[in-house]
């Protein structure tokens, strides 16, 4: 009886990969998409755009950002928003001028304590005090609560690898 069980039991996991085999080579041929992601990955949405491509030039070898205000960012070590960001990514960044550039997906620097923390926003409301954002690392497991625009610094619009 157990030789009959594993036997089975082998042919079903044959067959129930050959089918994940075929349903992803179906449905993605020919697409880039990471290992591991897919519909079991997590769901981050992706930060507004920004910097149009009016406003990027390639000239020889060099590439050239048309960016009123920016300046350049580093991050230190935490791991809160790896994979996007870790120490030697260089970050593109802005002052935003008001809430209404800042987005669900936008990765932000804001003020907490003598602390400036990077992550992204993953949510954007209304309460009794005004319009409110809720951050959160991509690899923290939780959120940060509600900070308000007065204390974000910096938007990130551009990460250079």
């Amino acid at each position: 009886m157990n030789e009959w069980f594993i036997g089975y039991g082998a042919v079903f996991l044959i067959g129930f990969l050959s089918c994940a085999v075929l349903f992803y080579g179906f449905f993605y041929l020919g697409a880039e998409m990471p290992l591991g992601m897919g519909a079991w990955g997590a769901d981050v949405e992706a930060p507004s755009d920004y910097v149009g491509s009016d406003d990027v030039f390639i000239r020889g070898n060099e590439v050239v950002l048309r960016i009123p205000d920016a300046s350049l960012s580093r991050y230190a070590p935490t791991g809160s928003m790896r994979p996007v960001l870790d120490v030697g990514t260089t970050g593109v960044r802005i002052i935003p001028q008001g809430e209404d550039e800042i987005s669900v997906g936008d990765i932000v620097t804001f003020q907490r304590g003598f602390d400036l923390i990077v992550h992204r926003v993953i949510e954007k409301g209304t309460d009794s005090e005004g319009i409110y954002f809720v951050t959160k690392g991509d690899n923290s497991d939780m959120a940060d609560g509600k900070i308000r625009f007065e204390d974000i610094r910096y938007k990130t619009i551009a990460l250079i690898y």
